[in-house]
């Protein structure tokens, strides 16, 4: 399992997510054993779970929450702004 972690790790965002397609696609066919569709569906979710923390990751980059000294959000600014 663990060089299955490894290797959906190393995936880009846009590989990630024509595997997770690919699986969905196949899941969805129901041409595929029970046991297979379970081994897919734990793989899918991996993949799932990796996509997802590679767009958070992007999001994060992208902009940051400005907060007013009540910690209310006021808005947002480039999250880049504050290293410049």
């Amino acid at each position: 399992m663990m060089d299955a972690q490894a290797e959906i790790a190393a995936l880009s965002f846009e590989d990630a997510l024509r595997q997770l397609e690919d699986v969905v696609r196949k899941l969805e066919s129901g041409d595929v054993p029970l046991d297979e569709s379970i081994g897919l569906y734990e793989r899918g979710d991996a993949l799932r779970q990796h996509c997802q923390k590679r767009l958070d990751a992007a999001q994060a980059r992208i902009e940051s929450i400005v907060a007013d000294r009540d910690g209310r959000a006021t808005g947002t600014r480039p999250f880049d702004e504050d290293r410049a």
